[in-house]
């Protein structure tokens, strides 16, 4: 199991799609923060404020990056980057988890 040290978390978790993908904030002694989620399957739209890395933490998404027209598979261990300011699609038939650090 890999692990986040030396670090604060969020008591209250983000919830989003009725409960059915939810995260928590986790805030780094520099300042910058990460989340942590989890996400039932379904298909889903999030758009991001600022850049971010998704990296998938177990099971896998496909997902539909910005200006694109084709689904890809994203499995543990793999990630994708985000600009600021777009949106994007994720689905998955699987309980899937991701951690996403903020650029």
């Amino acid at each position: 199991m890999e692990l986040i040290e030396q670090v604060s978390v969020a008591k209250k978790a983000n919830i989003y799609f009725e409960g059915k993908v939810a995260s928590r904030s986790v805030f780094f002694s520099d300042g910058s923060k990460k989340t942590l989620g989890v996400v039932l399957p379904g298909e889903y739209e999030f758009s991001t404020s600022q850049g971010e890395i998704m990296q998938v933490t177990s099971g896998s998404f496909e997902v539909l990056l910005p200006n694109s027209t084709t689904w890809e598979t994203f499995s543990e261990g793999s990630q994708f980057e985000l600009a600021a300011n777009v949106s994007f699609k994720i689905r998955n038939s699987a309980i899937a988890e991701y951690c996403c650090s903020y650029l």
